[in-house]
């Protein structure tokens, strides 16, 4: 059984932007944390391409979309407007998050992998589209090319448009080099490859890793777990169940012990 206040007066990282952060601080919070807001990623949209409104206008021709995070939901949707098509391809997702903000966009997700990773997603996928089919994959200029090149490989006809861009917002950095100078940070959490890189490169530019050597840090994701192990820094908890919930309850356990 997890703790009432399992967080108690620890302060924690929250990497999320204003929009997303909202959530997650309340868990840390419900649990006795204080949360520290410091978006250590932002999104952008790219400015729509001659690619992207060939895709939107030819959507039908699709037999698959593939959504894999809701901010790839949110920012399509923000290009394509309903009466661009007659008919709207299956979808497939990945993330509970991601199924979440696409049903409330009115769309019904026709696939969703056992387990929230790329290549999970992919081995499962792969039955559902045979060779010859036509997918679209709208994604951020960071995003992996994994899913792509699998079902290239098989066969499948594959658009992969980048409609969002990936960066780290400047007074974060400045924020975030203050808070770790003064050890205000106890726990770090990080939700993806790129919230590291970002993190690292500020540790780097004000030589601030003694400071962060008593921090327990947690992630979601294997992705995000080699990500941390590649910079030289240690993993202290990392859940089998993808989500901002499991990690901070999984936190709390490693606390406990």
């Amino acid at each position: 059984m997890i703790k009432p206040l399992g967080l108690l007066d620890k302060k924690v990282l929250v990497p999320r932007g204003a929009g997303q952060a909202k959530s997650f601080s309340q868990l840390v919070e419900k649990y006795g944390g204080i949360s520290i807001e410091i978006p250590l990623i932002a999104f952008r949209p790219t400015e729509p391409t001659d690619q992207l409104q060939t895709a939107i206008n030819e959507i039908d021709t699709y037999d698959w979309v593939v959504f894999t995070s809701n901010v790839t939901v949110e920012t399509f949707f923000s290009f394509y407007k309903k009466n661009d098509a007659k008919h709207f391809p299956k979808i497939a997702v990945i993330g509970k998050k991601t199924e979440e903000v696409l049903q409330e966009k009115g769309f019904t997700a026709e696939f969703v992998p056992s387990a929230y990773v790329t290549e999970i997603f992919t081995e499962e996928f792969l039955p559902m589209v045979p060779r010859g089919s036509k997918v679209l994959i709208p994604k951020g200029n960071l995003a992996r090319e994994y899913i792509s090149n699998s079902l290239s490989s098989h066969g499948v006809i594959v658009d992969e448009i980048v409609i969002y861009e990936t960066y780290m917002p400047e007074d974060s950095k400045e924020k975030l080099a203050k808070v770790l100078t003064e050890g205000e940070i106890d726990i770090l959490m990080f939700t993806s490859p790129s919230t590291v890189n970002h993190f690292v490169s500020v540790v780097k530019e004000h030589q601030l890793e003694k400071h962060i050597e008593k921090c327990v840090i947690s992630c979601i994701g294997p992705v995000t777990e080699k990500r941390l192990r590649e910079q030289g820094l240690p993993v202290h908890v990392s859940p089998k169940e993808y989500t901002v919930k499991e990690m901070v309850k999984s936190t709390i356990e490693y606390l406990e012990k």
